[in-house]
């Protein structure tokens, strides 16, 4: 869940840039659209944020809907986020200067160029440095408080565990769950077939069974009497149970591999059914991967700044991989984190102890690589995956791995909540365009 945050306000920084890359719409007459609690928004804020959102929409093959439906849907986001930031803010959410210096070096990275250039392109495309970092600082704001309310709203009980962990446990009794392929033996029956011709039909069944029974192949028997596909030996192919017509699951659930119906009826005759091959839902993993890792952190301050601290991990990069100087030196001697002692080896770890940002790169990571400089909340990286293993989870960790599937299933519903509950508690004034 907090990765998907984390992720977002990346994602949305970048966005910033493919903006500003192709230029900015012709000046407009600007006005107010809304104000929120006072706080006005303008109509060129409204109209940078649907062209960012086309731009986007464009990149990724999606349809938008139409012109003006589009522009209500944007203004009330934008009415949200403005509402949640004065929340923010008036609950002492706070974001340093050195987290505006990470991003804005992100957002340059990023789009492959330097922090001199970023501003450049800002510059040119009348957008001030002052405005850019506040609209990066308002992200991290946003991102703070939702992190804090929306998870606070997360309540995940024991009893929630047991029901998701039995009702798996049922998933994969359940004969309709399960996969199985069946092979039949049909015996053609018409709706027109007089009453002899079904009894004769019904001995033909029975005798067929019996041969089946005495040691006859399957195969032999579909070629010579079926009045269906023989070309596969009657296989009808591995499909969940609840895509079979319902008389042949009944008839088969309880039989085992290679086990042999009675015979059944339908409306197109009577089967015969073979149990060819079953497979049951896969079980949740009792088994977690753990990497090892370790780093080099650089945290930037009034007297390293974030372009110069991704200079020196470049640095330190290049000299590992030429064989100059060892990782674990590197870190011993300029690491800023309390593993530098362990030359950066942060020992073992299970998914989901590392902060998101961190954890997303080091899984991208093949064994032994080495990542470029990255962002986190605690400065700039560089960090090199030394192995992996895989380890059987304990009961209490199984329970663990349930609770953040269910808090990670119901966040969206209760982002949801709380976001209508802060829009409702704003007061919002609609303004019309002027004369």
């Amino acid at each position: 869940m907090k990765f998907r945050i984390w992720k977002s306000v990346f994602c949305l920084l970048a966005s910033a840039i493919t903006l500003l890359a192709h230029g900015q719409t012709a000046q407009q007459a600007d006005y107010i659209v809304a104000v929120v609690n006072s706080e006005p928004i303008t109509e060129s804020e409204l109209r940078l944020e649907i062209t960012r959102i086309k731009q986007e929409n464009a990149q990724q093959s999606q349809a938008l809907p139409p012109p003006d439906e589009l522009r209500k849907l944007v203004l009330e986001r934008l009415i949200g986020e403005r509402a949640q930031l004065q929340v923010a803010r008036e609950t002492g959410i706070r974001v340093d200067d050195t987290n505006i210096d990470q991003a804005e070096q992100s957002v340059a990275r990023q789009n492959q160029i330097d922090v001199p250039e970023l501003r450049r392109r800002l510059a040119k495309d009348g957008i001030s440095l002052a405005r850019f970092r506040g609209q990066l600082r308002d992200q991290f704001l946003l991102t703070r408080l939702r992190e804090r309310e929306v998870e606070g709203r997360l309540r995940i009980s024991d009893q929630d565990i047991d029901r998701t962990l039995a009702e798996e446990l049922q998933q994969a009794n359940d004969p309709a769950a399960q996969e199985v392929n069946l092979a039949q033996i049909l015996i053609a029956v018409t709706d027109k077939a007089t009453a002899e011709e079904r009894q004769t039909r019904q001995e033909l069944a029975q005798k067929t069974l019996a041969r089946l029974r005495a040691g006859a192949p399957f195969e032999q028997l579909v070629i010579e009497l079926s009045a269906a596909d023989t070309s596969a030996g009657g296989q009808l192919g591995l499909r969940r149970g609840d895509r079979y017509p319902p008389l042949f699951l009944e008839a088969t659930q309880r039989l085992p591999v290679g086990g042999v119906s009675d015979v059944v009826r339908s409306d197109a005759g009577l089967h015969i059914l073979k149990v060819v091959e079953r497979k049951t839902p896969a079980p949740r993993s009792r088994a977690s991967v753990q990497t090892r890792a370790r780093h080099i952190l650089l945290r930037p301050n009034a007297q390293l700044n974030a372009q110069d601290a991704t200079a020196r991990l470049l640095d330190y990069k290049k000299q590992i991989e030429s064989g100059k100087a060892t990782f674990e030196k590197l870190a011993r001697d300029n690491s800023q984190d309390g593993s530098a002692a362990q030359g950066g080896d942060l020992g073992w770890a299970a998914a989901g102890l590392f902060v998101p940002e961190f954890e997303e790169v080091m899984n991208r990571l093949a064994e032994g690589k080495l990542s470029e400089p990255f962002v986190s909340r605690f400065g700039m990286h560089i960090l090199q995956v030394v192995e992996r293993k895989r380890v059987e989870l304990t009961p209490a960790e199984v329970r663990e791995q349930v609770r953040a599937q269910l808090r990670e299933s119901r966040y969206d519903e209760a982002y949801a909540s709380w976001a209508r509950d802060i829009r409702g508690r704003a007061f919002v004034e609609m303004r019309e365009p002027p004369l």
